[in-house]
């Protein structure tokens, strides 16, 4: 025996265990969140710095708050709009009228934009016949078309929601459109194979494999649907939040003008939300892309 294993064995020295170096898979994940942290706090810092920017600019006079507005102003009116109400009423009454005309004009353009989108996408005589009309409609300005609906309809939600109905239905109907000629040919053969007619094959088997570009066009579509409500209620009408901004902007007021945007993109905003929602449940059959995690 040795004087080092004496030593050992007198003072229980051991060797130290060895360490293992760590997974890469728990640095991977840490890395991620620690990416993924960054983004709200990012869009935070962004939101901070526009705004606080221009509040600045007023407060040193390097902008002038007539024409430009402020932060603060913003706030304070539309303070006013929820604890007062606004000219024309309750602001919650403002914004309904508005949402109602978005919804309607949104559902019914869907509907249409679908049904004739996959009809002549499907039957190409209506395509032929029909292709060149909607093609004329698709390229003229359709805000202009508002004025046009203003004086068919009058100064109610009729207008309005004209004006929505057209500018979803384009949206929708190239979606459908398209999605219809890309159904993959052998399915529809084997669904005649097995005797279906072509109301069983529109229904089982056209719609089924369009449906991720319908869903696609939807999130736009409101956004249109939006624009064309509020836009028809700027050209003319009796309630509603583009009313508020059309009364803001003939007042010289840009602080109103704001805080009807703030009021009209927090229900945009929301019904994205909603709309994103319906997408991933209706859309849950999907596979999803595998991303595969580099390695270090």
């Amino acid at each position: 025996m040795t004087t080092s294993d004496v030593h050992d064995a007198v003072f229980g020295e051991t060797e130290p265990p060895a360490i293992e170096p760590p997974s890469p898979a728990p640095r991977r994940r840490t890395r991620s969140l620690v990416r993924r942290g960054w983004v709200p706090v990012g869009q935070a810092a962004v939101l901070v710095l526009l705004f606080g920017g221009w509040q600045l600019a007023v407060e040193t006079k390097s902008i002038s708050v007539f024409f430009y507005g402020s932060p603060v102003g913003t706030w304070r009116e539309l303070y006013e709009w929820i604890r007062r109400g606004t000219v024309q009423g309750a602001l919650w009454q403002q914004a309904w009228v508005t949402m109602q005309e978005t919804l309607i004009g949104f559902v019914v353009g869907v509907v249409l934009g679908v049904l004739l989108g996959l009809l002549l996408g499907r039957i190409t005589p209506l395509a032929k016949v029909f292709g060149v009309y909607i093609g004329t409609l698709n390229s003229v300005p359709r805000i202009v078309l508002g004025s046009v609906f203003v004086i068919w309809f009058g100064l109610g939600m009729g207008s309005k929601i004209a004006l929505a109905v057209v500018l979803v239905f384009f949206s929708v109907f190239f979606n459908a459109f398209q999605g219809a000629r890309d159904v993959d040919q052998q399915l529809i053969a084997h669904a005649r194979v097995l005797g279906a007619g072509r109301a069983a094959v529109l229904g089982h088997v056209v719609l089924p494999s369009a449906f991720s570009w319908i869903i696609a066009s939807l999130r736009v579509a409101f956004g249109l649907a939006i624009t064309g409500a509020v836009v028809g209620e700027i050209l003319g009408a009796t309630q509603g939040l583009g009313l508020l901004i059309q009364q803001a902007q003939g007042n010289f007021d840009p602080d109103g003008v704001y805080a009807g945007l703030v009021v009209t993109t927090v229900l945009a905003v929301v019904a994205q939300g909603l709309i994103t929602l319906l997408e991933r449940r209706l859309l849950r059959w999907k596979p999803r892309r595998r991303v595969v995690a580099a390695t270090d």
